[in-house]
């Protein structure tokens, strides 16, 4: 593949017949959109791209405070939008201990102790409150990029986002790599709220059983088409249908033939019809579940 055809979008699947929502995008984050800017023509354009296949709503998800402020503002703006607000696990501990290499979308920061976290999580809570957010998340925990002296923030940080999606009746949208024992762990020491979505599930077939038996949402992206993913298929083959839910994570794990090209919320029908497949189940019959299931998980 040449770099121009690696960069390119990848072209529009055939249309869904029957219409489904992307349960977890970052609009803020496709490319030509600057973070914290109004809603622009590149929202307007990938909703119409994406209703254009049958994708006719999305959930915009936050990862921090800045893109929690843009979610809540977009889905204002547009009515296929809902948002969810949170700090991501991995910005918690940037949050309060510093980011010297600047790697998230703020730059390079100076740590600012609980007090900073505080202080972003009464943020979080005050958009929570508002009716076109619709969820808690992305958080959750991730031991794949924190280390060990970020994990007393990363957990803090879930605790709270689990008490602030309980008080708002809020689902609560989970971040969860590499961490599923200290993720399922912690949802049983605060008590979960009503409605638990696992994005991106990332856990094998035993772990689904679990999160099915607890009434769990699991949310499957682009990687179960991954020739690597077998153990993946393997989960939502026994989720129960009722509890599934599709999505991009657009800009990233744009399913398969088209990994490491850029995702978007348009791409949807490519990774639903690989789930039908999985599920011994007809296209239309997991886009009716997979649409009815996104508007219960986020209460529209």
């Amino acid at each position: 593949m040449s770099k121009s055809t690696k960069d390119a979008p990848p072209p529009l699947p055939e249309p869904l017949r029957v219409p489904v929502a992307d349960s977890h995008t970052h609009l803020d984050m496709l490319p030509q959109l600057p973070l914290g800017g109004a809603p622009t023509d590149t929202v307007t354009d990938a909703l119409a791209k994406a209703a254009s296949v049958g994708v006719t709503t999305v959930v915009q998800v936050g990862c921090d405070v800045n893109g929690s402020r843009w979610a809540a503002e977009t889905a204002a703006a547009h009515e296929a939008v809902h948002a969810t607000v949170a700090l991501h696990p991995n910005e918690a501990p940037r949050i309060v201990l510093g980011d010297p290499d600047g790697w998230s979308r703020q730059g390079a920061r100076e740590a600012g102790g609980d007090a900073a976290l505080d202080a972003a999580l009464a943020e979080i809570d005050a958009l929570a409150a508002l009716p076109h957010v619709r969820g808690v998340g992305e958080t959750g925990l991730d031991h794949f990029r924190t280390g060990p002296d970020g994990m007393a923030a990363q957990q803090r940080s879930f605790r709270a986002h689990i008490e602030i999606a309980k008080r708002h009746g809020k689902a609560l949208v989970i971040h969860d790599r590499e961490a599923h024992d200290d993720v399922l762990r912690i949802l049983r020491e605060e008590g979960a709220p009503d409605t638990v979505v696992f994005h991106c599930y990332s856990g094998d077939a035993e772990m689904a059983k679990v999160c099915a038996e607890a009434g769990y949402f699991m949310s499957f992206a682009g990687n179960v088409t991954f020739k690597n993913a077998q153990p993946l298929r393997d989960a939502l083959a026994v989720a129960p249908p009722e509890l599934v839910l599709v999505e991009t994570d657009a800009p990233f794990l744009t399913p398969a033939p088209y990994r490491g090209r850029p995702n978007a919320p348009y791409l949807i029908p490519v990774t639903l019809r690989a789930m039908a497949e999985v599920k011994g189940m007809t296209e239309d019959a997991l886009a009716s579940a997979v649409a009815a299931n996104t508007a219960r998980a986020f209460a529209y």
